[in-house]
């Protein structure tokens, strides 16, 4: 599985312009390994969670697959 900064790189080249209410989480995500990292006082879950809830707008076969991917991640087992 790739790494989160990894994923956030690919989305950053991908949707232009990125919704304003993502940046901040898109942000955190290219600081982070994983899901399991906490950023600040919030976990990479809930980052990722509020990425995800702020991407509605990011459409097409590149965000249907990081989308996939992300929420593939949330439901790993610790």
């Amino acid at each position: 599985m790739r790494k989160l900064y990894e994923i956030a790189e690919e989305i950053h080249k991908d949707w232009k312009p990125v919704n304003f209410a993502a940046v901040p989480y898109l942000t955190a995500m290219l600081t982070m390994d994983n899901v399991k990292e906490d950023f600040g006082y919030d976990s990479g879950k809930s980052i990722v969670l509020y990425f995800l809830s702020n991407a509605s707008t990011w459409r097409g076969d590149t965000a249907r697959r990081i989308k996939k991917e992300l929420n593939d991640m949330l439901k790993e087992k610790p």
